[in-house]
């Protein structure tokens, strides 16, 4: 029989609807039920791609005895964190603050006031490692709260109130031309910090971190030092080659569990495809290597085919496993190879592939040898290698398509669908692909249409239509994100409007008076605490975009108000950046851009191409585009008075709205970049 989930949108609140839990959604329904019934509420936070959440559920939440415990002493409550942000940042914040780390499944147990007593991760169905079963749990903290309640309660009020206390505002003097010391420490961070060895920061489990990658590169840009982009390209290199890339379908895994990038955990997020795609992109800017177009172009053909919704929105996840198995769907055995390809020889000595495998007995494909070293050994021309290889993925691919599929988690971000239309609008301008210039436009045209409610406010998730829950920072901050590089693509001012409106929410909704902001809106549902994340993850920060889409809106209006509020919130987190530069590049990334000085760039005229080429040929992270054809009227404010000289496409270069004289031909405007950038 279903429990109250079923009516749910949220594919991982799904996946425990026909639980024999008494399952409650987060809402007031759950708390007044605890109340009534003088219970603790046991709160359960996770995803739908998350394997540890589906072993739990199988060995707990499945079962008849351990779900008798959970409905006779607890109002059992579960949350889906991609859904609910807030309320996954303030428990993991409690269970980091009572156990050191953090994780999903995230196990917690609250006051009917919300206020959290005990919390961990993921707790076996058996005592082992040092945990009890989650049944012996559930006992003793029913027993606790029977005899001992007063303790949990006083427990809860003290971590509540450091909780609080810890998400408290600071404020900061102004950014001067003396923070360029703040890039140069974190650089210095990283370099120390940098595994020479396979790429990338850390062992195992090893994190992409795309966000990092795109710092380096852009320090590399603006000092010139080629270790930089050493350190960038390797660690790009090291990924594609790696079992973390899906050499067959394109796009990334999570995570790698090693430190060498060959076994992935092997679910696959929108979120890191669109921040990788990008970081790619900008890599084949710089170095024109065809590896990095190649993985740019798989990966966002792998989301058009896969991860899209037929309206336009993209969806969030596909699982790890698939038939009860982590990663049976993406891995091989050589008889299954030899059998699709024939002779399957080149295929398997470039993708590493054994009899004894490196996966539970089978292969993960990945580049074990090059094209050159192939053709080298066996005497056969690399051209023809390469179309030896491509046939032979194209047939594994096809006959990986027959495979029982791992699931989708179907359900549509706002703040996630702007990663990837940032991805798409950027590489639809700098590849010239006009069909991600379409999947963009959709993407926009369904979500302003699709994913707002009262006064244009943005809601959180859209699913079969449903389209509900307030709009969180990352939303507005990286949807404004995408709108702004589609505006760039396009010069349609409509997109440009749209990213001016969801800034200005930001500024009325979310801004800290004091510096940076919050993560809810003012009037949102009030909760144990109001959430201020600021450490980038797996994801930017919701501050650090919004500071680089108010930077950047400074330069396009000249606005100060925009860009006042973002030197703000950088310059509160000056320690962080020069001391954890891991956990903070993207607020790097807007740094650099602030301390900079950005440069405008305008162009009017019927025939902006040219130039447009001459831009997007090298990554210019520090310049903004502005265009328009002619006499037409412009909402940007960038194109306020600028006119085509002599009715010759002109090209306007500027900073802080001060502009070098007109330039009427692409060879002209080359020798002001090069000169002024």
């Amino acid at each position: 029989m279903a429990n109250r989930l079923a009516s749910e949108t949220s594919p991982y609140l799904l996946q425990h609807a026909e639980n024999p839990v008494d399952w409650y959604a987060w809402g007031t329904e759950a708390f007044e039920a605890a109340r009534a019934q003088d219970k603790p509420i046991f709160l359960s936070v996770g995803y739908s791609a998350c394997h540890w959440c589906h072993v739990m559920e199988h060995e707990s939440f499945e079962n008849e005895a351990t779900a008798a415990l959970m409905n006779r002493h607890f109002i059992s409550v579960k949350v889906d964190r991609e859904e609910r942000p807030d309320v996954d940042a303030i428990y993991m914040l409690a269970v980091q603050a009572m156990t050191e780390h953090g994780g999903w499944p995230m196990s917690v147990f609250l006051t009917p006031e919300g206020e959290p007593f005990y919390g961990g991760t993921y707790f076996p169905d058996t005592s082992r490692h040092g945990l009890p079963s989650f049944a012996q749990l559930l006992e003793r903290i029913a027993e606790l709260w029977q005899t001992q309640r007063s303790d949990l309660v006083d427990s809860g009020n003290r971590l509540s109130a450091a909780l609080v206390q810890s998400v408290g505002s600071s404020s900061a003097t102004a950014l001067t031309a003396a923070d360029a010391s703040i890039l140069d420490a974190a650089m210095n961070g990283l370099t120390r910090t940098f595994d020479s060895t396979n790429g990338g920061w850390g062992g195992a489990p090893k994190f992409p971190q795309p966000t990092v990658i795109e710092f380096v590169l852009r320090r590399h840009l603006a000092t010139g030092d080629a270790s930089l982009l050493d350190m960038a390209t390797s660690s790009l290199d090291a990924m594609a080659h790696g079992g973390i890339y899906d050499q067959l379908g394109g796009g990334f895994h999570r995570y790698a569990v090693d430190d060498i990038w060959l076994v992935p955990h092997f679910e696959k997020m929108l979120y890191d495809n669109a921040q990788l795609a990008r970081v790619y992109l900008h890599a084949w800017q710089v170095t024109g290597k065809p590896l990095y177009r190649r993985i740019v172009e798989e990966t966002l053909d792998y989301v058009a085919r896969e991860m899209r919704e037929p309206s336009g929105g993209f969806y969030s996840a596909q699982d790890a496993d698939s038939e009860g198995e982590e990663g049976r769907f993406f891995v091989w055995t050589p008889a299954e190879i030899v059998e699709l390809t024939g002779d399957a020889s080149l295929l398997m000595a470039a993708y590493g592939v054994t009899q004894r495998g490196n996966f539970e007995g089978k292969n993960i494909l990945h580049v074990a040898k090059s094209t050159e070293d192939l053709a080298r050994e066996s005497g056969i021309a690399v051209d023809d290698i390469e179309a030896r290889m491509r046939r032979a993925r194209e047939l594994l691919l096809a006959a990986r398509g027959t495979r029982v599929r791992p699931s989708t988690d179907d359900k549509v971000l706002t703040g996630w669908n702007g990663l990837m239309l940032t991805a798409f609008a950027e590489a639809a301008r700098v590849l010239d692909r006009e069909d991600f210039l379409v999947i963009a436009e959709t993407n926009a045209e369904f979500v302003l249409s699709q994913l707002r409610g009262s006064g244009g406010r943005l809601l959180r998730t859209w699913k079969g239509g449903d389209a509900k829950l307030n709009g969180y920072l990352e939303d507005y901050a990286l949807y404004a994100e995408g709108l702004l590089e589609l505006y760039q693509t396009t010069f349609d001012p409509a997109w440009f409007d749209a990213a001016v409106e969801f800034a200005d929410l930001i500024m009325a909704r979310f801004a800290d008076p004091a510096s940076g902001f919050f993560d809810t809106s003012d009037d949102h549902e009030q909760l144990l605490l109001r959430p201020k994340e600021t450490q980038d993850g797996a994801m930017p920060s919701g501050g650090s975009v919004a500071a680089m889409v108010l930077a950047k809106l400074g330069a396009f209006t000249g606005d100060t108000g925009y860009s006042d509020v973002a030197e703000a919130a950088l310059a509160s987190m000056r320690a962080e950046m020069s001391q954890a530069p891991l956990g903070f590049a993207s607020w790097l990334s807007a740094l650099d851009f602030v301390l900079s000085e950005p440069s405008e760039l305008a162009i009017v005229g019927a025939d902006a191409l040219p130039m447009l080429r001459l831009v997007r040929s090298t990554y210019r992270p520090n310049l903004i585009v502005a265009a328009k054809a002619g006499d037409d009227d412009s909402s940007v404010p960038l194109l306020t008075d600028r006119d085509a000289v002599d009715g010759a496409t002109t090209a306007y270069l500027c900073r802080h709205f001060a502009c070098e004289r007109p330039v009427t031909s692409a060879d002209d405007l080359a020798t002001l970049l090069h000169a002024k950038l």
